[in-house]
């Protein structure tokens, strides 16, 4: 079964609380998810990983009638989170899902302290288009 496991991030003074880190929490940041991956990927369970751009890079596209779409910076719904990336895996059973998603959201932040980042798991619906 497919799922998709979503990171919603807390916003900081810019987009990302990050900036404010040190480098060392930074860096065990990054390092227990390439931890993850690689686990993923030797398991067979790795479909694929996104990180997104922050929200200021976002651009709001809808249909504007005839002719070309109508494109904005917002507006946004004003949130105190933001879905910073997602992975896709292809597991045995949604507690697998769900197992993946935790250790996610345990990410270290500053001082090593888990983070306990909400992570959304939702099973993929339906097939892919033809040729992915």
């Amino acid at each position: 079964m497919k799922y998709v496991l979503m990171m919603h991030t807390p916003r900081g003074s810019s987009d990302y609380q990050h900036p404010a880190w040190t480098p060392e929490d930074w860096e065990a940041h990054l390092a227990h998810f390439g931890r993850l991956n690689a686990e993923l990927v030797e398991r067979g369970e790795m479909v694929g990983v996104v990180a997104l751009t922050p929200p200021s890079q976002a651009t709001l596209v809808r249909a504007g009638g005839p002719g070309m779409p109508v494109e904005t910076d917002g507006p946004f719904p004003e949130t105190k989170e933001f879905l910073a990336g997602y992975w896709m895996v292809d597991v045995e059973s949604v507690e697998r899902a769900y197992e993946i998603a935790g250790i996610a959201s345990a990410a270290p932040g500053p001082g090593g302290t888990p983070l306990r980042m909400p992570i959304e798991v939702r099973q993929l619906m339906g097939t892919t288009a033809p040729g992915l």
